[in-house]
């Protein structure tokens, strides 16, 4: 399995859970310090993963990755797109510099990748695509409309791929995390494709008791860890989910019931 934006955050925590299920895994992501981390906290499981340095955003940087991950596993059954960024602003503050960066790490960036692995994937085992969509992108979340469009996009592309890839066997969904604690959201990432919102100095806090989750969260607060959604990606990617595709599954704590 591929899995990119895995040196922190729920792309770390996908790679830690296919390793623990005894899957071999390449873990991608623009950070090497992320991707040592990574290989630490493998332990003894290190011996299936492999790391690569990738920048999703660059397509040179995306071919030579995929190609390097694929030459070290011997082909390819799964690709997880975790990489990504979180950037917040006042709508009319988002110059177009802003908002064209976000697309290019969160949506070009999933498709650069996707484009690159689908001729390992054609020959894979029960091949199998996540992408990571984000509960705003069907929930208004505010400041975060350049966020918001990217993961529609990702969301709307993989429906798209689900179908013209359906009688070549390769199953495209989405997870939709929300109040998730990963590098995004608390500002721990150690990578580009990791890094804190940054909410306005002026953010009105009283809009976000909308994006509140109805679920405890163990040791309070409003975020989960982020294996709550590695679960399910290991899920989604498992030869066992060979009847879903095409679809996306939020893992939000009820948040949008």
């Amino acid at each position: 399995m591929l899995i990119t934006g895995a040196g922190s955050g729920i792309g770390q925590a996908t790679a830690l859970r296919i390793l623990d299920e005894g899957g071999t895994v390449v873990a991608a992501d623009v950070s090497e310090s992320g991707l040592a981390d990574t290989r630490t906290k493998a332990g003894d499981s290190g011996a299936r993963l492999t790391t690569t340095v990738v920048d999703v955003g660059s397509e040179d940087s995306v071919i030579d990755g995929v190609a390097s991950a694929v030459a070290a596993m011997g082909g390819l059954d799964a690709l997880v797109n975790g990489a990504g960024i979180l950037r917040s602003w006042h709508f009319t503050d988002t110059t177009l510099a802003d908002f064209e960066h976000v697309l290019r790490v969160n949506l070009i960036g999933t498709f650069l990748v996707t484009r690159a692995a689908i001729p390992a994937l054609l020959t894979g085992t029960a091949p199998a695509v996540v992408n990571f969509s984000s509960t705003s992108a069907n929930y208004a979340h505010p400041y975060m409309a350049a966020y918001a469009a990217s993961k529609g996009g990702i969301q709307a592309m993989t429906h798209t791929l689900a179908l013209e890839f359906s009688k070549a066997g390769i199953r495209f969904n989405c997870v939709q995390p929300g109040s998730i604690s990963s590098g995004m959201t608390d500002g721990t990432g150690q990578s580009r494709q990791s890094i804190g919102p940054g909410l306005p100095e002026d953010a009105d806090y009283t809009l976000f008791g909308k994006i509140t989750p109805t679920l405890a969260v163990e040791g309070g607060g409003m975020f989960a860890r982020p294996d709550a959604v590695a679960a399910v990606v290991a899920m989604l990617a498992a030869p066992e989910a060979y009847f879903v595709t095409g679809t996306e599954v939020r893992i939000d704590g009820g948040t949008h019931m």
